[in-house]
Protein backbone atom coordinates (compact mmCIF):
# COMPACT_ATOMS: atom_id res chain seq x y z
CA UNK A 1 0.00 0.00 0.00
CA UNK A 2 3.02 2.29 0.86
CA UNK A 3 4.74 1.69 -2.28
CA UNK A 4 1.90 2.50 -3.97
CA UNK A 5 1.18 5.77 -2.91
CA UNK A 6 5.03 7.02 -3.23
CA UNK A 7 4.40 5.50 -6.67
CA UNK A 8 1.45 8.17 -7.37
CA UNK A 9 3.15 10.51 -5.97
CA UNK A 10 6.00 10.41 -8.07
CA UNK A 11 3.97 10.34 -10.93
CA UNK A 12 2.02 13.25 -10.21
CA UNK A 13 5.63 14.84 -9.48
CA UNK A 14 6.66 13.95 -12.81
CA UNK A 15 3.71 14.96 -14.56
CA UNK A 16 3.55 18.83 -12.23
CA UNK A 17 7.42 19.19 -13.79
CA UNK A 18 6.08 18.39 -17.16
CA UNK A 19 3.12 20.75 -16.87
CA UNK A 20 5.39 23.73 -15.28
CA UNK A 21 7.50 23.64 -18.28
CA UNK A 22 5.10 23.09 -21.08
CA UNK A 23 3.82 26.46 -19.69
CA UNK A 24 7.21 28.15 -19.20
CA UNK A 25 8.92 27.33 -22.24
CA UNK A 26 5.91 26.72 -25.27
CA UNK A 27 8.15 27.57 -28.12
CA UNK A 28 10.36 24.58 -26.39
CA UNK A 29 7.47 22.04 -25.59
CA UNK A 30 5.76 23.10 -29.12
CA UNK A 31 9.12 21.58 -31.36
CA UNK A 32 9.39 18.36 -28.60
CA UNK A 33 8.96 15.36 -30.38
CA UNK A 34 6.42 13.03 -30.19
CA UNK A 35 7.94 9.46 -30.20
CA UNK A 36 9.52 7.91 -27.81
CA UNK A 37 12.98 7.19 -28.95
CA UNK A 38 15.89 7.56 -26.67
CA UNK A 39 18.60 8.34 -29.50
CA UNK A 40 16.57 10.94 -30.71
CA UNK A 41 16.92 13.27 -27.68
CA UNK A 42 20.83 12.74 -28.11
CA UNK A 43 23.07 15.48 -29.13
CA UNK A 44 26.10 14.91 -31.09
CA UNK A 45 28.36 17.12 -29.70
CA UNK A 46 30.87 16.96 -32.70
CA UNK A 47 28.01 18.86 -34.71
CA UNK A 48 27.88 21.88 -33.06
CA UNK A 49 31.08 22.32 -31.35
CA UNK A 50 30.46 22.00 -28.08
CA UNK A 51 32.80 23.01 -25.21
CA UNK A 52 33.58 19.79 -22.98
CA UNK A 53 31.54 21.91 -19.85
CA UNK A 54 28.61 22.12 -22.04
CA UNK A 55 28.92 18.34 -23.39
CA UNK A 56 28.86 17.80 -19.40
CA UNK A 57 25.53 19.39 -19.22
CA UNK A 58 24.07 17.53 -21.96
CA UNK A 59 25.73 13.86 -20.63
CA UNK A 60 24.51 14.79 -17.36
CA UNK A 61 20.67 15.47 -18.55
CA UNK A 62 21.33 11.87 -20.41
CA UNK A 63 22.57 10.50 -16.66
CA UNK A 64 19.07 12.15 -14.94
CA UNK A 65 17.60 10.73 -17.91
CA UNK A 66 18.54 7.00 -17.47
CA UNK A 67 18.61 7.59 -13.50
CA UNK A 68 14.87 8.20 -13.51
CA UNK A 69 13.86 5.22 -15.91
CA UNK A 70 16.24 2.61 -13.83
CA UNK A 71 13.97 3.98 -11.05
CA UNK A 72 10.60 3.36 -12.37
CA UNK A 73 11.28 -0.43 -13.07
CA UNK A 74 10.55 -2.80 -10.63
CA UNK A 75 13.47 -5.10 -9.63
CA UNK A 76 13.02 -7.92 -11.80
CA UNK A 77 12.62 -4.93 -15.19
CA UNK A 78 15.61 -3.88 -13.45
CA UNK A 79 17.66 -7.42 -13.95
CA UNK A 80 16.66 -7.69 -17.51
CA UNK A 81 17.85 -4.25 -18.52
CA UNK A 82 21.23 -4.96 -17.02
CA UNK A 83 21.02 -8.45 -17.99
CA UNK A 84 20.33 -6.60 -21.86
CA UNK A 85 22.77 -3.80 -21.58
CA UNK A 86 25.57 -6.18 -20.38
CA UNK A 87 25.09 -8.44 -23.52
CA UNK A 88 26.04 -5.05 -25.37
CA UNK A 89 22.71 -3.62 -26.53
CA UNK A 90 22.49 0.62 -26.17
CA UNK A 91 20.14 1.54 -23.51
CA UNK A 92 17.12 2.29 -25.64
CA UNK A 93 17.37 -0.95 -26.97
CA UNK A 94 17.62 -2.92 -23.98
CA UNK A 95 14.67 -0.81 -22.50
CA UNK A 96 12.33 -1.92 -25.30
CA UNK A 97 13.32 -5.55 -23.78
CA UNK A 98 11.60 -5.06 -20.59
CA UNK A 99 8.20 -5.64 -20.70
CA UNK A 100 6.39 -2.81 -19.26
CA UNK A 101 3.09 -1.66 -17.32
CA UNK A 102 0.80 0.22 -19.23
CA UNK A 103 1.39 3.38 -16.22
CA UNK A 104 5.05 2.72 -16.76
CA UNK A 105 5.09 3.74 -20.74
CA UNK A 106 3.15 6.84 -19.82
CA UNK A 107 5.82 7.38 -16.84
CA UNK A 108 8.66 6.40 -19.32
CA UNK A 109 6.88 8.60 -21.90
CA UNK A 110 6.78 11.92 -19.52
CA UNK A 111 10.74 10.99 -18.28
CA UNK A 112 11.70 11.10 -22.16
CA UNK A 113 9.45 14.36 -22.96
CA UNK A 114 11.19 15.87 -19.79
CA UNK A 115 14.61 15.05 -21.11
CA UNK A 116 14.13 15.99 -24.53
CA UNK A 117 13.06 19.94 -23.07
CA UNK A 118 16.31 19.48 -21.17
CA UNK A 119 18.04 18.63 -23.68
CA UNK A 120 16.62 21.36 -26.38
CA UNK A 121 16.91 24.25 -23.91
CA UNK A 122 20.09 23.48 -23.41
CA UNK A 123 21.41 23.21 -27.12
CA UNK A 124 19.37 26.18 -28.19
CA UNK A 125 21.44 28.20 -25.10
CA UNK A 126 24.42 26.84 -26.60
CA UNK A 127 24.35 27.50 -30.01
CA UNK A 128 22.89 31.41 -29.04
CA UNK A 129 26.03 31.96 -26.52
Amino acid sequence: MLSMAINCIKRLFVLAIILAVVLLLPTIASAAPAKIDLGQSAIVAEEINLTPQQRQQLQAVRQRRNRDIKAMLDSSQRAKLAKTLHAGNSFNQALESVDLQPDQQEMLKAIVQISNLKMKALSARFLHN
